[in-house]
């Protein structure tokens, strides 16, 4: 029999690590419902049509495609075949696969208020935190199966949307510890850039390179863009764009002279010097920063564009999103405007876990554990625990009649911070002992009055 693995890029996650993470996302769960987002949740698969040719050529080779049952077949064994090469050559099949895991959750979502927009009432405020699955090289910070936590508004063109994303992007990651730049950009002011760097047709070209330049650099970025069939004049404008920098004021002056010829690009320059002369912009604890070379390589977004980067830790993006002002029309219900943002919560888990930021509290979920000291005893102290567990304090009774150094190692293990100790002694006299293991702090306390105890 082999030795059993999981797959690559996927984990387990014990008792620890869900404590943890489920901290993370009830941070963000919070933040979403004191903004008014409502929960959702979707299938873990969609069918394939309704995923392909929405994230961009990068982003449909990482689908992860679900072969149809009933394979093995022998009335579709020659379907299969011919199917099989059809995929080999880079073409999807029906007669192989049909569905496939949800790559993100904003598609689902567009798919869902697509089939229930006559029931909704806009704007439509959602949030939904669900796994997603990528095809994608495993690594630090990168995996194949991940939760993606998202919040979106449908149904509004208003800025303020954007206001508020940005203030819950702030609000999460200041309650979190984590200092992070919010950086900000706008898809019209990138196919204002493409206008003038030959036409619209080219910014899928340009923003799929401008995506990679924090990873390869700006002198891949460039190959890559005369790879891509720009001319070398073309580049140098893009250069150009991207080499702009001062504070966001600055830059907003100076991107106003690249594109000035661009009614679109305008809109995008008002959009961002909206966004950053808003007054909440200068109560956010944490630092807002228009960024040019962010891209974003998803087709859908069409106005504001989100990133979160950690400024204390190396890893990628932990959170982002945008502007979409039509995805619902890619299934047939036009003019749906939304906009959306995300949290990466490994990510963010990774970032915690390397600057040490969980609280203490995370780390147990028993609050206090009762020692078994003998039949009557631990009768007693079942009775005594139902009463705390009724107040919401978490206790549980140790298993089996055992000496006090082995109770002892078990709660220390468990991270448990009380103990309560019943022997025949506090039994006769209706007391108990209570020790905090912490500090070692021990005292007697009247059983009647063990529910009035503060466990903290």
């Amino acid at each position: 029999m082999s030795k059993p693995s999981l797959p690559q890029g996927t984990r387990d996650f014990g008792p620890d690590v869900v404590r943890k993470r489920n901290y993370i996302i009830n941070t963000i769960k919070a933040a979403f419902e004191v903004y008014g987002f409502e929960p959702l949740e979707t299938p873990a698969m969609e069918n394939l049509d309704t995923l392909m040719g929405k994230y961009g050529e990068e982003g449909d080779k990482l689908i992860f495609k679900i072969l149809n049952n009933g394979l093995s077949d022998p009335k579709n064994i020659d379907k299969a075949k011919l199917a099989f090469e059809n995929v080999l050559q880079g073409k999807n099949d029906k007669h192989l696969t049909e569905r496939a895991l949800k790559y993100d959750l904003t598609i689902p979502f567009a798919r869902y208020v697509a089939m229930n927009h006559w029931q909704l009432t806009f704007p439509f405020k959602r949030y939904q935190v669900q796994p997603v699955w990528r095809a994608d090289r495993p690594q630090k910070g990168r995996y194949r199966e991940f939760y993606q936590c998202d919040a979106d508004v449908v149904g509004s063109t208003s800025l303020l949307n954007e206001i508020e994303l940005t203030n819950i992007y702030d609000s999460v990651f200041a309650t979190l510890g984590v200092a992070v730049e919010i950086k900000i950009n706008n898809r019209k002011v990138l196919a204002a850039l493409a206008e003038i760097c030959g036409g619209a047709d080219k910014i899928t070209d340009i923003t799929i390179a401008i995506d990679k330049l924090d990873k390869i650099g700006i002198d891949k970025v460039k190959e890559e863009l005369l790879q891509r069939g720009l001319q070398q004049n073309q580049v140098d404008i893009i250069t150009q764009y991207l080499d702009l920098s001062g504070d966001n004021f600055e830059k907003l002056e100076k991107i106003k002279n690249l594109l000035s010829a661009s009614e679109t690009g305008i809109k995008g320059i008002e959009a961002l010097t909206y966004i950053i002369n808003h007054p909440a912009a200068s109560s956010l604890k944490n630092k807002l920063v228009i960024d040019f070379t962010l891209a974003r390589g998803l087709n859908y977004y069409t106005g504001t564009i989100f990133e979160i980067k950690a400024l204390d830790a190396q890893i990628g993006s932990i959170g982002g999103g945008g502007r979409y002002d039509d995805l619902t029309g890619l299934f047939g219900v036009p003019n749906v405007p939304g906009v959306g943002i995300s949290f990466g919560v490994d990510r963010i888990y990774d970032v915690l876990e390397e600057l040490k930021l969980f609280p203490q509290a995370v780390h147990s979920g028993t609050q206090v554990l009762f020692f078994n000291l003998g039949e009557a005893e631990s009768n007693k102290s079942f009775e005594l625990m139902q009463q705390l567990r009724s107040k919401a304090i978490s206790c549980q009774l140790y298993h089996e009649q055992a000496k006090f150094d082995k109770q002892f190692k078990y709660a220390e293990k468990k991270n448990i911070p009380f103990v309560v100790m019943i022997g025949s002694r506090e039994l006769e006299n209706n007391v108990c002992n209570i020790k905090k293991l912490a500090t070692g702090e021990q005292v007697s306390l009247p059983l009647s009055e063990l529910g009035d105890y503060s466990f903290s």
